[in-house]
């Protein structure tokens, strides 16, 4: 393959692989095609997909992570799992996926080939083609390398309806395994903090533990994948969309040691950090037990960190809370999620989200 180098040993890409000529062409011929198909070698502007019965859940996400390959990871296998994780919190199975490649120019032809393996290989391990994509290139310093974009469809065909809208007052909140893992993974392998630790990435797809909880035949409420914003977020975003207050104790949050120290030393709060590998799970109480043993098949770590309580319109909290979404309206998006974290001593503080961006480029 043709491509600029500065050394005859590695080819770059060029602005003109993004150009829609021969360079394009050969790009993708010679490097795309062979990692993903399409089987029959025939390209078009859309692939045709068997639609059996039963609900189809779609999702799509983008991946700008910088280092691309970090511990436990690379930015491939980060996009794959991103997505399928994703349509595993609608309980759904994968069918296909599409992989969306913008290119910086310089990117060495070595790093592309080995974020395709990665894809590839991800992809196969999940059970799941990559049946179209697309691919530009951007000027030099104009990215970080690569940014992917990944979209996925599947398949549902349990009778849940997974989501905030079915948790209810005594629901039991669970999380998968211990948080923040990727989101230190990520500072450590920036070389400018001077940063170390042993850890990795949580990076893990989370197919296989909902499969197990529907084959057990729970009741799930919701499920909810613990990415930018970490558990923080995820909590805020579906008690606000439940209507509910979710209460938690903050000794039963499992964090590792090494997780903890390093947002110590950093001023970070390992509820707000980013994880690829870690879900939380919101059903009814009786069945809690129940689940754990399923997610504990998969991470001895899974925990019940909470319950769900009725946003009572006799507390003041309530009342302010209501009186500001106003009647049947959501309390997602306002500016005091009723989330609240319960200390060793008993205090409650409200579990608010990170405020900014503290760590660009994670996932």
């Amino acid at each position: 393959m043709h491509m600029t180098s500065s050394s005859p040993s590695e080819p770059r890409i060029q602005l003109a692989h993004g150009g829609g000529g021969s360079l394009s062409q050969q790009l993708i011929r010679e490097l795309i095609v062979p990692a993903f198909g399409p089987a029959d070698g025939v390209l078009h502007d859309a692939a045709l997909l068997p639609c059996p019965g039963g609900r189809l859940a779609f999702t799509t996400d983008s991946y700008v992570v910088r280092p691309l390959i970090f511990p436990g990871g690379d930015i491939g296998r980060l996009a794959v799992i991103g997505s399928i994780n994703d349509l595993a919190m609608a309980g759904a199975e994968p069918l296909a996926l599409s992989l969306g490649l913008i290119l910086e120019e310089g990117l060495p032809i070595a790093s592309l080939e080995r974020v395709l393996a990665s894809i590839r290989r991800e992809a196969s391990a999940c059970g799941v083609a990559v049946v179209t994509g697309d691919t530009k290139v951007v000027e030099r310093g104009k990215g970080d390398g690569i940014f992917i974009n990944t979209a996925a469809i599947g398949q549902v065909s349990h009778e849940l309806t997974i989501g905030p809208a079915a948790v209810r007052p005594g629901d039991a909140v669970l999380v998968s395994g211990d948080l923040g893992r990727h989101g230190v993974a990520i500072l450590a392998a920036r070389e400018e903090l001077g940063f170390r630790t042993p850890l990795e990435s949580d990076l893990a797809p989370l197919l296989e533990p909902v499969r197990a909880l529907l084959g057990a035949g729970l009741e799930l409420h919701c499920l909810r994948d613990l990415t930018r914003g970490g558990l923080a977020s995820a909590l805020q975003e579906i008690a606000g969309a439940a209507g509910v207050r979710l209460e938690l104790e903050e000794a039963a949050i499992p964090i590792a040691p090494a997780v903890q120290a390093a947002c110590n030393l950093l001023g970070l709060d390992p509820l707000t950090m980013a994880n690829e590998g870690r879900l939380t799970l919101l059903l009814p109480q009786e069945q809690a037990g129940a689940a754990l043993a399923v997610l504990r098949r998969f991470d001895a770590a899974a925990a019940q960190i909470g319950i769900a309580r009725e946003l009572t319109a006799d507390t003041a909290a309530g009342r302010e809370l209501r009186a500001e979404a106003g009647p049947g309206r959501s309390l997602f998006g306002l500016s005091r999620p009723p989330v609240s974290l319960r200390n060793g001593l008993g205090v409650s503080r409200p579990l608010d989200p990170g405020r900014g961006e503290h760590l660009p480029r994670i996932c």
